[in-house]
């Protein structure tokens, strides 16, 4: 079964998308992105994928000090807006969430699954401090882990998408498969909020090589894209993350499940 993914990006507490990562290339599509995930659950969805713009693009320090007193209202006041809001979906739906954006230490990571994260998205650290994931990998689970692997013409990118690094996306797949990985999240860049259509061939072709379960991200712009991913599920295509298509109406969410899921 394929699991369709709808994102929430969060930028400064409000529920955005960006084209291409840009964070000039903004639209602000909901003020109150507690209502947005629990829109998505009552349309179907059974993951949410949430990510931490700030995060990525390097703002909102935390005070990690505290951290080991547990989720205490002193903690949440403390944390920036972003960190708050994902206490706030995973009290509001039942849902699993998938969370991502500017998590770079073994804290990070606890703070997120003590926030109501089910799993963790690693993508810049990945590739600066792999022994960190391999730590993260041994001491949280591979299905706590996914590496989230950002790609511009098969380059990786990094902090943000501002940094394009010399390293093959599907060698960096293979090293975090060696190092206990089992799932990544593999977005083309190039087509993220573009609405030009998912990287098919390549979302295959990573989960062929490397034999890991792949989520497609990055340029779905309807039902064809769906049902394109769907038909390499056997080659490894795990799931595939919605955003840009289904905040202008262009895909509909609790269709996109059935083709999905092959109903």
């Amino acid at each position: 079964m394929m699991i369709v993914f709808p994102a929430i990006d969060l930028r400064r507490g409000r529920c955005v998308r960006l084209q291409q990562g840009d964070p000039d290339a903004e639209t602000v599509f909901d003020d109150d992105p507690v209502a947005a995930a629990r829109r998505w659950q009552a349309q179907g969805a059974r993951w949410l994928h949430v990510v931490n713009l700030d995060g990525a693009f390097g703002e909102g320090r935390i005070d990690l000090r505290s951290l080991y007193r547990g989720i205490t209202a002193d903690l949440l006041e403390s944390l920036p807006v972003n960190w708050r809001l994902l206490h706030s979906i995973s009290r509001g739906v039942s849902i699993p969430i998938q969370f991502g954006g500017g998590l770079r230490t073994l804290d990070h990571i606890r703070l997120a699954l003590m926030l109501g994260a089910t799993r963790v998205i690693l993508g810049t650290i990945a590739v600066r401090e792999p022994d960190m994931v391999r730590q993260a990998l041994a001491h949280f689970g591979p299905e706590r882990i996914i590496i989230g692997i950002d790609a511009r013409d098969g380059r990786v990118a990094t902090h943000g998408w501002k940094q394009t690094r010399d390293i093959r996306a599907i060698d960096l797949a293979k090293a975090m498969k060696d190092a206990g990985a089992r799932r990544i999240v593999y977005t083309d860049i190039a087509r993220d909020g573009m609405l030009t259509g998912v990287n098919v061939e390549a979302t295959a072709q990573l989960a062929r090589e490397t034999g890991l379960r792949v989520i497609a991200s990055g340029g779905v712009k309807d039902l064809d894209d769906i049902r394109a991913l769907a038909a390499h599920r056997r080659d490894g295509v795990d799931g595939v993350i919605v955003g840009q298509a289904l905040y202008t109406g262009r895909l509909d969410l609790a269709r996109a499940i059935e083709i999905a899921e092959g109903r």
